[in-house]
């Protein structure tokens, strides 16, 4: 039910699967990253209840300072996390675990603004029907035409995603 090898998109229905993995792989990084980690959040389609998705788990994992990922790279690659740097998304450790991808983790300072816009978009997500309809429309329709293009699939929902962050901000 996990996994999307690489270059590939497409999206699955979703699974209450997915929260017990997330549960699961939370309670494992806990224990490594003791006392780094302020906390683990699920983020990404996979956390709004019946939103489909790449069937990839993405975790959010606060730090109290940013170089503190530095220290998190040895217990995580004995999850089986292989460590991308901070070179790859802004502001960010960055980790992906599996072939195909089943996990990926974006290891944030807290209080990050990237972070803090992942949690207030999934967060609205959860709450508004409607808003969620229309990013599942989007998704499925760009999932058909980049289908092997991950990073213009990424690019052509960021319109409707920092439109809403915006809509957010002005409640």
């Amino acid at each position: 039910m996990l996994g999307l090898p690489k270059g590939q998109v497409y999206l699955t229905k979703w699974t209450e699967e997915w929260e017990k993995e997330f549960i699961d792989e939370k309670g494992k990084i806990e224990k490594l990253l003791q006392p780094y980690a302020v906390a683990i959040h699920h983020i990404g389609s996979t956390s709004v209840k019946g939103l489909s998705a790449k069937p990839i788990i993405d975790i959010a994992i606060e730090l109290n300072q940013f170089n503190e990922g530095e220290h998190c790279v040895m217990p995580l690659k004995g999850l089986g996390y292989a460590y991308k740097g901070t070179n790859i998304l802004p502001d960010r450790h960055y980790f992906s675990k599996g072939e195909p991808r089943t996990h990926q983790i974006h290891m944030y300072e807290s209080g990050n603004k990237y972070l803090l816009k992942q949690l207030h978009f999934r967060d609205y997500l959860r709450l508004n029907r409607q808003a969620k309809i229309e990013y599942e429309q989007l998704k499925q329709r760009l999932a058909k035409t980049y289908a092997n293009d991950k990073h213009q699939y990424a690019a052509e929902k960021t319109n409707f995603i920092t439109s809403l962050l915006k809509e957010i901000q002005n409640l």
